[in-house]
């Protein structure tokens, strides 16, 4: 095996290993079916009460940790929303309501996403009541001074509104409860036309003493979501604490082991899905306690939760106090995520948004895909447009390669005549060939640059279009609805004309056998590997990553379909001013000037 055909084999065995590993380890498989799952929703309750034990809070003092709530039979969401008064939520991105049972925003639909990419999908519900199936609900409130007989609200306290109006982006809802032993709490709710909801909460102290009081926030989900297992993204408990520290706690983690604490003065807490986030931020600057804790299904389902509890809050007899925090509750839209970590000052929380250990790359990705898809409205054709920009970046390099492969092509019969001159003299032929290389100026090892710069692309892209919600039921044109999703056609029932849905393994759509195709092409171009096995080996591999790549996101299959469309006609441009045969085009009947001139001088 010559060295040129041995890199060149190697960077395609190394794409190939890394795509088989990205495909088992990363793309998205099917949890294995849960047995009794609607049964064990009937049977679903909520967190058990906990022991008022005490701990070391930030502020120094006793107090009980962030409370869980009260056992309550399951029932239907819609049953679960009925059963207790409610305030309407209703913005340009969300719609839903607060229960004025306890204060929480449990009701929450999210207007601009639909479940699949039908036009009158349902949209996608975000938060759900307690005793509702899939319960996942915001808190906050305040926690007594352990040991102290002070009445606070808690999940049963039935809160009053000043005004039956709906939450809306011009109007705050204004809720009161007086605990009739002095105490008054006042908790005004804003929200702007997103997803950001702004929380102010006021203590009046009517008593002859002082109050100490624990201000609180918590999210909390009860049982594991119902989707696909992903290994590419993080999904579950998330939060920034610790100066600065991003600390990501999985599912299955959380059930593993103890609760993890930390405390901190700024960052955030929640739980995240793949496209979606409800997340608390306290006030910033403020001594809290984060603690991320999960309660395995005892009986029916799993219970999830971050919390924080805040430095403790004194309220002076006859006066008043005051605290804020904030939720969001969502899209992780990159643009919008980003506005508020700099409108509220919120440490990191871009990483809401998994961008993945390549952070330097796909953000910028992202970023340059959003450019030229707000001035061409299709992001299928800003991944044409990007896919070019690259090519325009990475042309020297490309050319250099291009050019010394042409040159290794042109040297293939002077590199024949060294294998018949030195037969099994490996060590002889090896320094031979070396010494050709260095007289013609040719590095073997360049044949597999493009193959192998293409690699960090490709996983950026990947990334980008697998973990931002911009790039969810993005179009491209014709049968590609979604870029995010593979190509839905299959060849193996005609493209649809057929009524059969084949299995997962036969899903061979279009756009993977035109990346076949132009992978095809492109192989032709590179010089024949003189050994039969290798030969079979490149022969097939147009067709395996064909298979391999058909269940990728179509948008990445469109890239390296264009890909390899820009460099079959650059590496043919560069062939063909190098003077070397195109087998390509020789097949077609078609031959460069320079061997036409060649092959007429040589009659002549």
């Amino acid at each position: 095996m010559d060295e040129n055909n041995r890199n060149f084999l190697l960077a395609i065995m190394l794409s190939i290993g890394v795509l088989f590993a990205w495909q088992y380890f990363f793309v998205p498989q099917h949890p294995p079916p849960q047995a009794g799952r609607q049964t064990a929703e009937q049977q679903q309750q909520q967190l058990e009460p906990q022991p008022t034990a005490e701990s070391e809070t930030p502020g120094g003092g006793n107090a009980p940790s962030a409370p869980a709530v009260a056992q309550t039979p399951s029932q239907s969401r819609e049953e679960a929303l009925a059963a207790s008064p409610r305030v309407a939520i209703d913005t340009p991105s969300l719609k839903g309501s607060i229960n004025l049972k306890g204060a929480r925003i449990d009701d929450l639909v999210l207007k601009k996403y639909r479940e699949t990419v039908e036009p009158n999908s349902p949209n996608v519900v975000l938060l759900s009541p307690a005793g509702a199936p899939h319960a996942y609900y915001t808190e906050h409130g305040f926690v007594a001074e352990a040991g102290k007989d002070v009445s606070v609200p808690n999940a049963d306290t039935l809160w009053k509104a000043e005004s039956s109006a709906p939450l809306t982006p011009q109007s705050p809802v204004t809720l009161t409860y007086d605990n009739g032993k002095g105490l008054i709490f006042t908790r005004t709710i804003a929200v702007d036309d997103n997803y950001m909801f702004i929380l102010s909460d006021a203590v009046a102290n009517t008593n002859s003493e002082p109050v100490t009081l624990y201000p609180y926030g918590l999210v909390s989900r009860h049982g594991l979501p119902d989707n696909k297992a992903y290994y590419i993204l993080h999904e579950g408990l998330i939060g920034v604490v610790e100066d600065g520290s991003l600390e990501e706690v999985t599912y299955k983690k959380a059930l593993d082991h103890p609760p993890a604490t930390f405390k901190s003065k700024s960052g955030w807490l929640g739980i995240t899905d793949k496209y979606w986030a409800a997340v608390v931020v306290p006030e910033q600057g403020k001594a809290f306690e984060a603690r991320f804790a999960g309660t395995p299904a005892e009986p029916a389902r799993e219970r999830f939760q971050t919390d924080y509890l805040m430095a403790p809050l004194t309220i002076a007899a006859g006066g008043k106090a005051e605290t804020k925090g904030y939720v969001f509750a969502g899209a992780k839209e990159v643009n919008l995520v980003d506005g508020y970590a700099t409108r509220y000052s919120i440490p990191k929380f871009d990483l809401l948004i998994d961008w993945g250990w390549f952070y330097f790359l796909t953000k910028p990705m992202f970023f340059a895909l959003d450019f030229f898809y707000k001035l061409v409205g299709n992001f299928g054709v800003a991944i044409l447009i990007v896919t070019l920009l690259i090519k325009l970046v990475l042309f020297p390099l490309a050319n250099k390669s291009y050019v010394s492969m042409s040159k290794m092509k042109k040297l293939a019969p002077e590199m024949q005549r060294i294998k018949e001159r030195f037969g099994d003299d490996r060590m002889r032929q090896q320094q031979a060939m070396m010494e050709l290389y260095k007289k013609e100026k040719v590095n073997p090892a360049s044949g597999c640059l493009p193959i192998l710069v293409q690699i960090p692309v490709f996983f950026a892209l990947y990334k980008v279009l697998f973990v931002t919600i911009e790039m969810r039921h993005a179009p491209f044109f014709g049968w590609i609805k979604d870029l995010s999703a593979p190509d839905p056609t299959t060849i193996f029932n005609l493209f649809g004309l057929i009524p059969w849905h084949p299995p997962e393994m036969l899903m061979i759509g279009i756009w993977p056998l035109i990346m076949g195709c132009t992978m095809f092409m492109q192989m032709r171009l590179n010089p024949a590997p003189p050994d039969p096995v290798q030969q079979k080996v490149f022969a097939w591999m147009p067709l395996f990553f064909t298979f391999l790549l058909a269940r990728f996101p179509a948008g990445l299959v469109i890239y390296w379909a264009w890909n390899n469309t820009l460099s079959v006609i650059q590496q043919s441009v560069i062939m063909s001013r190098q003077g070397v045969e195109i087998p390509l085009l020789e097949n077609l009947g078609i031959k460069n000037s320079k061997n036409r001139r060649a092959k007429g001088e040589t009659k002549s």
